[in-house]
């Protein structure tokens, strides 16, 4: 079950300088530094990169500006139907579910199938994998946790309706919402319930995890804040129509996108409308935030980048096709963002929103992309797992 043909290539260069680093200085390394070697070592391990949504990988240094117009496809992987959920990438292994009721995990140089999970129902939900463990929703209800190395069968939770939600993974804790309008917290390691709270509406969204606090977006309209260790809810804040987008956390600001056709800026601790800025048509994707700017896409087609603490729009980018269902990632930059109905991925400048590349996949496309190491995944409705990388031979 092979996905593409097998290469040899130079250990990355960040993961060799760390690993040199380590090696001569292992005692005398600051905490910060030895908390930042997993993401040294080229990983995007959950949904929109980390528990507060940022979708920015700030370890890319490859791709940039300069090099992104030099990416090609290098291998594709086929699954056995359709892939909405996007892609997390640990350790050299992507990891995708598809709407066959599998959960895949391939070889990132190569695209050669490691393993596969069955689940008892399709997989909309992104996997998170965290300390050997991937984590990921499916629709038969149940949240699943499969030995990311092996594929070997951990646990399973049960809720009370289909589970779209991409789980967000945070000190033990694993926070997922349910269509049936709850949001969960289970024990990362055994799959006990810590805690649930009840939202007005189903929860399609993943949840952010920031400073103790889990924001939910719910189809009832409302962003809601509840207590990470406790479920307490601590606040609500109402928008103009249901919340599909996830909300994003940075600093003391959460961002989500509505159906309004506005992205709303909120007080991350009390909830309080910080700005709203308007966009063409309804909003799906997840804001993505970085450097003081937050990037989203519309269903009017367009990309936008909006300042973070005004809500001023500062440049947006058209894409070719009707409508952007995916989420925008962001590195070193260069966003990244794909088009629904003309299956085309585009690369942005991040400053001024300038075309740098695009490519046309088989399917159309609502996985959102993962970019890692000089490499950029992504899933499409042709069942097909994509890598592109400048340095490919293919």
């Amino acid at each position: 079950a092979r996905g593409g043909s097998s290469k040899r290539r130079l250990l990355r260069r960040g993961s060799a300088w760390l690993i040199c680093l380590l090696f001569v200085f292992p005692a005398s390394l600051p905490a910060s530094l030895v908390q930042a070697a997993s993401p040294l070592r080229a990983n995007w391990p959950q949904f929109r990169y980390d528990a507060r949504h940022s979708g920015t990988n700030p370890f890319e240094h490859v791709l940039s500006p300069f090099s992104v117009s030099r990416l090609q496809l290098d291998w594709t992987a086929k699954t056995g139907a359709v892939l909405i959920s996007s892609p997390a990438v640990v350790d050299g292994i992507v990891y995708i579910g598809s709407l066959d009721h599998k959960l895949y995990a391939f070889n990132a140089e190569s695209g050669a199938l490691i393993w596969s999970a069955a689940t008892g129902g399709g997989i909309q939900s992104s996997p998170a994998v965290v300390e050997g463990v991937v984590y990921v929703g499916s629709l038969d209800h149940k949240l699943y946790a499969f030995n990311a190395r092996t594929g070997a069968f951990r646990w399973s939770a049960t809720t009370g309706d289909q589970i779209v939600s991409s789980p967000a993974v945070v000190d033990d804790v694993v926070y997922v919402g349910s269509f049936d309008s709850i949001l969960y917290a289970y024990n990362a390691d055994t799959g006990a319930r810590l805690w649930s709270a009840v939202t007005g509406g189903p929860l399609q969204a993943s949840p952010a995890v920031a400073n103790g606090i889990v924001y939910a977006s719910s189809l009832d309209s409302n962003l809601y804040a509840f207590n990470a260790r406790t479920g307490a809810k601590l606040w609500t804040a109402k928008t103009g129509a249901q919340l599909v987008s996830s909300p994003a956390v940075q600093g003391r600001t959460v961002y989500v996108g509505s159906d309004d056709f506005s992205l709303h800026a909120f007080n991350a601790r009390t909830g309080a409308a910080v700005w709203s800025t308007q966009t063409g048509a309804p909003i799906h994707s997840s804001p993505a935030v970085d450097d003081g700017v937050v990037y989203a896409g519309s269903e009017d087609a367009n990309l936008y980048a909006f300042d973070a603490y005004t809500g001023t729009t500062l440049w947006k980018a058209a894409t070719g096709g009707r409508t952007i269902q995916s989420s925008p990632t962001v590195a070193n930059g260069v966003v990244y963002v794909d088009s629904f109905d003309s299956a085309t991925l585009y690369a942005f400048s991040a400053r001024r929103g300038t075309l740098l590349w695009s490519a046309v996949l088989g399917g159309s496309l609502v996985s959102s992309p993962a970019v890692v190491d000089d490499a950029v995944y992504l899933g499409s409705f042709d069942a097909k797992l994509y890598a592109f990388r400048t340095d490919s031979t293919h």
